[in-house]
């Protein structure tokens, strides 16, 4: 099988030299052979196998991709059980998304009527209600996300009014999907002035371009890594 020079890896895998050389330190390339005068002589496994890297980092991120092209070299059951592993962490991703598709809309259509006093709920009862520390519930309130109304009778103690109880729902199950506090700190002025509907449906659609993006990363990095394991006996 014909050898190829750090360049030519490099320029058909899309990345630099340098991390070529890089990705062999770490165990993600098989070592490569050497001239008498130092040299390293690649081949075509070295190409797939950075193909491979590149495509599962984007799908699982750099720390696991690494772990699984390692383990492709050298213990192949466990890459493959690793490569399922991340599957399935996807799979987990879009069954939650899709959850919180369907509790965000229902939650933030509901209508509220006749606003009393007497139905707003402490930390407490919010927390107990929605499964979640009281700790959690004045994070969210330090970070802007449900902010509730203080009762000044009462040392001014945190009271949340049904309206922000439909945010702290709605914060809750996007939590749960995997939404962090920066977009989310964005988002939740705009489902107060209104615009609930459409910003929601953007910000999960958003979401679901990702995981999508993500899982054909995984589908195109397993498609180089089973090319390289059948060629790994030649490197």
């Amino acid at each position: 099988m014909p050898t190829l020079n750090t360049a030519t890896v490099a320029r058909r895998a899309g990345c630099s030299v340098q991390q070529v050389r890089n990705l062999e330190r770490d165990g993600v390339l098989p070592p490569a052979a050497r001239t008498a005068s130092g040299y390293r002589l690649y081949r075509e496994v070295h190409v797939l196998s950075v193909l491979a890297y590149r495509a599962l980092a984007a799908g699982t991120g750099p720390v696991e991709a690494k772990k699984i092209m390692r383990a492709a070299h050298t213990e192949p059951s466990d890459a493959l059980a690793r490569l399922d592993a991340a599957h399935a962490r996807l799979h987990t991703e879009r069954m939650d998304l899709r959850l919180a598709e369907e509790a965000a809309e229902a939650i933030s259509a509901e209508p509220i009527l006749e606003v009393r006093a007497a139905d707003a709920m402490s930390v407490s009862e919010l927390a107990t209600a929605l499964g979640v520390r009281p700790s959690t519930l004045r994070h969210w309130d330090a970070e802007g996300l449900v902010v509730p109304d203080r009762d000044e009778t009462r040392g001014s103690r945190r009271m949340y009014s049904p309206a922000q109880v439909r945010d702290a729902r709605i914060v809750h199950q996007l939590r749960g999907a995997g939404y962090r506090v920066g977009p989310l700190r964005t988002l939740m002025p705009q489902i107060r002035l209104g615009r609930r509907g459409e910003d929601l449906r953007a910000m999960l659609a958003a979401r679901q371009t990702s995981i999508t993006a993500r899982s054909q990363a995984l589908l195109d990095g397993a498609a180089a890594l089973s090319a390289a394991m059948a060629l790994s006996g030649d490197a």
